[in-house]
């Protein structure tokens, strides 16, 4: 256990790095302590011009899981495109419910593409179990508007997204997969795009959707 004096003095390596090397292993030496004291910390990197040391800080908060989400969710950077990626990357895969209305919008409206395809691959694997009966009924149902949308996007990208979300959803929520089958069906019939095309008939062999 790594006392509260040596987090501060690591804390403090991070805001004082003055190389992008430096960061990096400021950074690093960050999420070895495996304390929620740093989660702010982390948070703030995500914003920083630095992909490496924002990769590193979000393994640390998803390994932080459910700690981390608050902190994230109340520091999301609404004007700064990479730290919110990073920020709803590291929402979508920790997979707390608590995290849905933030990645409904972000799949719905962000305009950042990677953002928006980050949300839509997240909605299905939200742990529902977390929630009441009522409370995951409306959760799920949601989150199938919301992935049944993007999944008519013009964008491919985003559409292809939206099945591997469906497909999470098909497995982890309750009565949905008829509804999802049927709109895999709907998409061989339209689709144009081949990667998408190949992506919803993976799912259906893999989970029978």
């Amino acid at each position: 256990m790594i006392d509260s004096t040596r987090i501060q003095a690591l804390i403090q390596a991070v805001e004082q790095a003055n190389s992008a090397e430096g960061l990096v292993e400021s950074v690093r030496a960050l999420v070895a302590t495996n304390s929620e004291e740093v989660i702010p910390t982390l948070i703030t990197v995500l914003g920083y011009n630095n992909p490496e040391a924002a990769v590193i800080a979000v393994e640390g908060l998803i390994g932080m899981g459910e700690a981390a989400v608050m902190p994230l969710l109340n520091q999301l950077d609404e004007y700064n495109y990479g730290a919110r990626a990073y920020s709803i990357r590291a929402l979508a895969t920790i997979a707390d419910p608590r995290a849905l209305d933030v990645l409904v919008t972000a799949a719905a409206s962000d305009f950042a593409p990677s953002v928006r395809r980050a949300a839509a691959k997240g909605l299905g694997n939200l742990q529902w179990h977390q929630l009441s009966p009522e409370q995951g009924q409306e959760a799920q149902d949601l989150a199938l508007k919301t992935l049944l949308d993007v999944s008519q996007d013009a964008e491919w990208a985003n559409r292809y997204a939206a099945i591997v979300g469906l497909e999470a959803l098909a497995a982890n929520a309750t009565g949905m997969i008829e509804r999802i089958r049927n709109r895999f069906k709907q998409m061989l019939s339209s689709e144009a795009d081949l990667a998408v095309r190949s992506r919803v008939l993976m799912a259906q062999q893999k989970n029978g959707c």
